[in-house]
């Protein structure tokens, strides 16, 4: 209250009398202290850090925002350390990451459906929740840090109420909350969707999907784990125009999976030499397998390999990756891209290739299918728009954001961009079908589909390729579809997202 006079009118340099005109407080030496703060608002101020994680959370919850472009922005904004910057990715992903599991906790003791509750006291209790659950955060800071928070942003009233729901919350550790509520589950997939915090309709989906591609539907859990842990920042550097040697003193390590690539954990990214440049790139080591598996695909024939097209090109890092091994084997690329501002991030993300070996389109990939461009290419990406479940471990909010209802929408259009791009190339050129899924109806179903519509059409030995491009020690990533075989990669088994793949070539 520096600068306004204190409750009673008197000033802190004049001492306070009682009806007698005794002066108050005689044993103090000097004017009397007084709090800035009225009784119970002691702490009014947010930490900082806390700060940044509720207001992406908000963003999230309010303007489906996406947390991993939100909150550089923030962190940006409120000059946070790297202590601090870490401290608040950690709460706002680890909090959209586990929701479903502290959902379901708090339902137990909230006397009114969590929806009817104000989404930003939403918010603070699952923020509250995962820092008295899952961090290393001491219970009376977590409780005290998240009321103080509420009552700058929200209100006085609305603290009370998190502060006695978070006490409840803080009375078990996370293993009896998991035991409480596992023996409340219906089923073995709604027990893994609580513990595990994915919807019941994904976890079924993915155990689907595991069978589908060949491994044991018991994998599920290790799976539902590893999309849980806050993946790596993977590196590469584009063939013949970066190197890793930069990054690698900046303390990357050298990737494990495939060649030219870096995982990278201390810090801003930005600062790695050759990253400003866009020489060395932050891609995930799949995305990177999948590019340069179609890149070094023998073509069936001996005919010319000079015209690469990558049919949906944004946000721009496989189209990096091809344009810059195009420029090694004197082949050039077309980067196609339909909506404006993804088309521009492929820009961006070319923009250290030689121009002269690439150009950017901004075409409804569906056109390709046209007479205009019959048979033009001899090798097409074909990343095709997906549900994403393949790395709901990068994009936290993601898994609360998809139905069921969105995979037939989905399938539809990326059988028609394959049919597009199967046009577009010529006799003996290649496709190849990418998705960051591993749902069945997104993959296997989505070829098999294709190669019924397509008698001139075959499938080739995806998980051959792919073989050719990763190390050695590698687990096997392909799996027999037919004539052939297709690959799927896993995060619990390497590391990566759940990249899928299937390499077709057109037949005279």
């Amino acid at each position: 209250m520096s600068g306004q006079e204190p409750r009673g009118g008197y000033r802190d340099n004049e001492p306070r009398r009682d009806a007698q005109g005794r002066t108050r407080n005689r044993g103090q030496s000097g004017p009397r202290k007084y709090s800035q703060s009225a009784p119970g608002q002691r702490k009014r101020q947010a930490d900082p850090a806390r700060l940044v994680a509720f207001k992406v959370l908000r963003e999230v919850s309010a303007s489906d925002a996406y947390a991993n472009l939100v909150l550089p922005k923030m962190i940006r904004e409120f000059q946070l350390d790297r202590r601090d910057a870490g401290f608040a990715t950690e709460l706002a992903y680890g909090a959209l990451r586990g929701q479903g599991f502290y959902d379901a906790i708090l339902n137990t003791l909230v006397d009114r459906p969590l929806a009817e509750l104000d989404p930003a006291i939403l918010d603070a209790l699952r923020l509250g929740a995962h820092q008295l659950l899952a961090m290393r955060v001491p219970k009376h800071a977590a409780l005290d840090e998240t009321v103080s928070l509420a009552r700058a942003q929200i209100g006085a009233g609305p603290s009370g109420l998190i502060n006695a729901v978070l006490r409840r919350v803080s009375a078990q550790e996370a293993e009896q909350w998991i035991a409480q509520l596992a023996d409340a589950a219906s089923s073995e997939s709604e027990r893994l969707s609580i513990e595990h915090s994915h919807p019941d309709w994904i976890v079924r989906a993915l155990r689907g999907a595991l069978i589908a591609h060949g491994r044991d539907g018991s994998e599920i859990e290790a799976l539902l784990q590893a999309d849980n842990l806050a993946p790596l920042v993977n590196l590469v550097a584009l063939p013949g125009l970066g190197d890793l040697s930069g990054a690698l003193e900046a303390g990357a390590e050298p990737g494990t999976l495939v060649a030219d690539s870096a995982t990278y954990k201390h810090g801003d990214v930005a600062r790695v030499p050759g990253v400003k440049e866009g020489t060395v790139r932050v891609q995930d080591a799949g995305s990177q397998v999948m590019a340069r598996a179609l890149a070094s695909i023998a073509l069936p024939d001996a005919g010319e390999d000079r015209y690469w097209l990558d049919l949906c090109a944004g946000p721009g890092g496989k189209a990096a990756l091809l344009g810059a091994i195009a420029v090694q084997r004197d082949a050039r690329l077309t980067a196609n891209e339909p909506t404006a501002h993804r088309a521009r991030l492929v820009a961006n993300s070319l923009d250290a290739v030689p121009h002269d070996y690439w150009m950017l389109t901004e075409e409804d990939g569906r056109k390709f299918g046209g007479e205009d461009y019959a048979g033009d290419y001899d090798r097409i990406m074909v990343d095709a728009p997906c549900s994403g479940l393949g790395a709901l471990r990068r994009r936290p909010e993601s898994r609360w954001r998809k139905a069921p209802r969105d995979i037939p929408e989905l399938t539809a259009l990326q059988g028609e961009l394959l049919d597009a791009a199967f046009n577009a190339v010529r006799v003996g050129g290649v496709v190849g079908f990418v998705t960051c899924s591993p749902h069945q109806a997104e993959t296997r179903l989505v070829v098999e589909d294709f190669l019924k519509r397509h008698e001139n059409a075959a499938l080739l030995d995806t998980g051959a390729a792919v073989s050719n491009v990763v190390y050695p020690q590698t687990p096997a990533a392909g799996h027999a579809l037919g004539e052939g075989s297709t690959a799927q990669l896993w995060p619990h088994v390497h590391g990566t997202d759940a990249m899928f793949m299937a390499i077709l070539t057109k037949k005279a």
